[in-house]
């Protein structure tokens, strides 16, 4: 099977809008994920049953942690390229729930890892995000720079990644590419996001908390251009970086072959903006409640995306304003809501 490809975490957000995307190109996806209960299942289901109806797709409800259904998998289907999106997502849920992170992120991370090396996977992408910039406060937040100092457990798992990946590449010549993902929206978005929230909210009348007061800046990335980016770098297997040097450690790439990247929209918008956009939309205003700045959090984030403009030729460029229109044309459809 030409382009036969594993996408981990397919009933997620990104997971699906990509399976789509590749099976649109003709690519074989085989789409595992354990359906768990982080957010509304129904919302899972339903990405998973537009999936079906691509040819090119399978599915398999796996856990990533369970190791021999990994290797089982890995086993049956001679995989070119491995995606892993599955994971405990979110910021603030790392905050009251940190053991949730420990098993998908790190144990099933490992597994990932590890079938790859033993298979002799062509190339591993896999998710890491924006939040490992952590402490950081140069602006744009460059590829380049050293990101030792997380603010948030999820932060770390995802730091985390990067190092096992790098380990793997170092010891197996395994080519790992890391993505750092910032701030992704779009139709079929995450029910915990601020996007999905704030709509939600509006539409029923009820108050929104805005945090650090309406003045966080955030580098919104539509998931269309994440997909195009990622499918661009499949074939981008990456190679050692024969200038690397261990007296000047460049931490986007290596003697190894492996790299990071940045998929940003390379601009910021406010948050008080961006609730502006929800509000024009919906022809509703919000009920604000501000509040101070939560742990975890950080007051801005912007992508340098030159490294991944270099390597594909592309620049995620959706405007904020057709963005979340798309958004919410999807929300009052999927949920059947009449303005």
């Amino acid at each position: 099977m030409n382009n036969l490809t594993l996408v981990t975490g397919a009933a997620g957000f990104i997971g699906f809008h990509l399976s789509r995307f590749l099976c649109s190109k003709g690519y074989q996806v085989i789409g595992i994920d354990n359906l768990n209960e982080y957010y509304d299942v129904s919302l899972k289901k339903s990405r998973l049953e537009l999936l079906k109806t691509n040819a090119g797709f399978t599915f398999r409800q796996i856990e990533l942690i369970d190791k021999a259904a990994i290797d089982s998998l890995f086993d049956t289907y001679p995989f070119t390229c491995v995606i892993n999106l599955a994971a405990q997502a979110g910021v603030r849920y790392s905050i009251t729930n940190p053991y949730a992170y420990l098993d998908s992120n790190l144990h099933g991370f490992l597994n990932i890892l590890e079938a790859c090396r033993h298979h002799h996977t062509k190339h591993l992408i896999y998710a890491s995000s924006s939040s490992v910039y952590g402490a950081n406060k140069k602006m744009p937040f460059s590829v380049h720079d050293n990101v030792d100092h997380p603010l948030s457990l999820y932060a770390a798992s995802k730091k985390s990644n990067e190092l096992m990946a790098h380990t793997y590449s170092a010891l197996y010549n395994l080519p790992t590419t890391g993505l750092r993902f910032f701030s992704v929206y779009g139709p079929y978005g995450r029910p915990d996001m601020a996007l999905f929230i704030f709509t939600k909210a509006i539409l029923e009348g009820r108050p929104i908390e805005v945090y650090n007061h309406g003045k966080m800046k955030r580098d919104f990335t539509y998931v269309d251009d994440i997909v195009e980016s990622i499918a661009r770098l499949i074939p981008k297997t990456p190679q050692p970086n024969k200038d690397w040097t261990g007296f000047r450690p460049d931490p986007a790439s290596s003697f190894a072959p492996y790299r990071v990247f940045n998929i940003g929209n390379n601009s910021t918008v406010e948050l008080l903006r961006f609730i502006e956009l929800i509000e024009e939309k919906l022809k509703k205003k919000a009920i604000k409640n501000l509040l101070p700045m939560q742990d975890g959090d950080v007051p801005e984030a912007l992508a340098d995306v030159n490294a991944l403009i270099n390597e594909i030729d592309f620049k995620p460029s959706t405007p904020i304003e057709v963005g979340v229109g798309n958004f919410i044309d999807w929300y009052l459809d999927y949920y059947k809501i009449k303005l």
